[in-house]
């Protein structure tokens, strides 16, 4: 019955974005010859060029139209990379509501991954665990939580076990922490009697690059109305990408929930400045998250003015 929770949370439109997003945070490595892998600083992986620039786009400056032409190329020049697909899925969602493409570059994720296994275990288990994540999602968006549960089960017991493999290939890999972290923590936020305190841990010590582990923090810190640790999560987030309006979106959100508990206006206001921060880089992100941004915004302003009916 927890499971059934957790996937019914995932059901819904906003939540299928930012799970799927967050799947994707944890699965870049970068060409030794060409850049820094961000998780490791010895025996990098290596990754197409079109490919990375596309994660940078949109994981360090939120810029979903420039990642989508450097996927494009990337399909065709680096089709054998899962990662590729992987954020080919997650766009086809966010950007274009695109069910069909979310669903066929999910499985290409998976496809991809399995070919991978061979020759870099570590890397393989983890995008077969997102390729099944991404299946698993699909089915939901599909059929829906009553009909779709039980097969999206099945693909959550296989993103464990392939978890669960990648971590015995390297119990400390960075990379590996920063999946297993998000997903744990996921699970900790959604579901009754769990404990994120492993979760928030993994992604504090181990896990990397350090920007995508804040924010995975400040994402969790929120969802468990810990707001002080929310805030000092994101504004370390922010350090490391500070041209990314998707972090002004989050703090946003924080400083809005956190002056509902405090009552505090002062903080309210702070949340209508990193609002319209998000807002004035529109041009960049997806129009759905666009709308979603300005309708929070507006319910903020409309509490700074008539407080008594928030």
């Amino acid at each position: 019955m927890r499971n059934y929770r957790f996937w019914g949370a995932i059901a819904q439109s906003a939540a299928l974005k930012a799970i799927a997003t967050t799947i994707l945070l944890t699965l870049i490595a970068t060409s030794p010859s060409k850049a820094a892998d961000p998780f490791r600083t010895t025996n990098p992986h290596p990754i197409g060029d079109q490919t990375e620039a596309a994660f940078k786009a949109i994981f360090q400056d939120g810029n979903y139209k420039a990642a989508q032409g450097y996927l494009k190329q990337a399909q065709v020049t680096e089709a054998n990379e899962p990662l590729a697909h992987a954020m080919q899925a997650s766009l086809a969602y966010s950007v274009d509501k695109d069910l069909t493409s979310f669903s066929l570059y999910g499985n290409k994720t998976l496809e991809t991954a399995k070919q991978l296994i061979n020759t870099d275990p570590l890397r393989g288990n983890l995008y077969a665990a997102v390729g099944y994540f991404l299946q698993g999602a699909s089915v939901l968006a599909r059929d829906g939580t009553v009909r779709g549960t039980p097969e999206a089960l099945s693909k959550l017991r296989l993103v464990y076990e392939h978890l669960d493999k990648a971590q015995s290939v390297g119990a400390n890999d960075p990379e590996t922490n920063l999946m297993r972290g998000y997903m744990d923590l996921l699970l900790a936020v959604n579901l009754p009697f769990s404990n994120p305190e492993q979760a928030i841990e993994r992604l504090e010590k181990f896990a990397a690059p350090k920007y995508l582990a804040d924010r995975g923090l400040a994402i969790g810190y929120r969802d468990l109305e810990q707001y002080n640790e929310a805030l000092k999560a994101v504004n370390r987030a922010i350090e490391g990408t500070a041209n990314n309006p998707e972090l002004f979106y989050l703090k946003a959100q924080i400083q809005a929930e956190y002056s509902k508990k405090e009552n505090d206006q002062s903080m309210l206001r702070a949340s209508l400045e990193n609002f319209d921060k998000a807002i004035a880089k529109k041009a960049q992100l997806p129009a759905t998250l666009v709308k979603q941004i300005e309708r929070e915004r507006s319910k903020a302003a409309n509490r700074l003015v008539n407080p008594k009916k928030s």
